[in-house]
């Protein structure tokens, strides 16, 4: 069995409210909701807001092999993405993927870039017309962990970005 989880009340405490009896407070991802006609995430019945929370599974033959997640709101899909082609087409362990440097799109053409990446990759990305900014804020980034299920164990990974592990049992 595998289990892939992020918990994620949204801003903090989430809305506030605390089951009574329960200490468990509620989430308040309806906060991404919009009051505007016609846009995809106007409020409305049956309706489910916008949200990142994207926990993952690597499988191969039907079959899970890795439980992964990259937590930081917008970052989430772009660091999942990244996280599996460092290790999809790079060959790199769960570990190195982690740990391996990050950009995160934010609008139009500016993308930020953490420190790491080889010169004659930003070059490239600034002559497609990219406008690359460096950031010293490990906290855009995200933050990723993962267990790789291995014949006979398990190889578990943490993103040294922030507080986080994972865990196998």
């Amino acid at each position: 069995m595998m289990v892939s989880m992020i918990q994620s009340n949204y801003m903090g405490f989430g809305s506030g409210v605390v089951v009574p009896g329960t200490g468990i407070s509620l989430q308040n991802r309806g906060a991404n909701f919009l009051a505007t006609k016609g846009h995809p995430n106007v409020v409305g019945p049956n309706k489910r807001p916008f949200h990142t929370i994207i926990p993952a599974f690597v499988t191969k033959d039907g079959a899970p092999v890795m439980s992964f997640g990259v937590m930081g709101g917008m970052m989430q899909p772009q660091g999942h993405v990244q996280v599996m082609v460092r290790i999809a087409d790079h060959g790199q362990n769960p570990q190195a993927a982690c740990d391996g440097p990050r950009f995160r799109w934010v609008e139009g053409t500016q993308v930020s870039c953490e420190k790491g990446f080889p010169a004659a990759t930003l070059d490239e990305l600034r002559r497609r017309g990219h406008d690359l900014v460096a950031v010293d804020d490990y906290n855009q980034f995200g933050s990723c962990q993962a267990i790789w299920r291995l014949d006979g164990g398990y190889f578990a990974a943490s993103d040294p970005r922030r507080d986080g592990q994972a865990v196998a049992f």
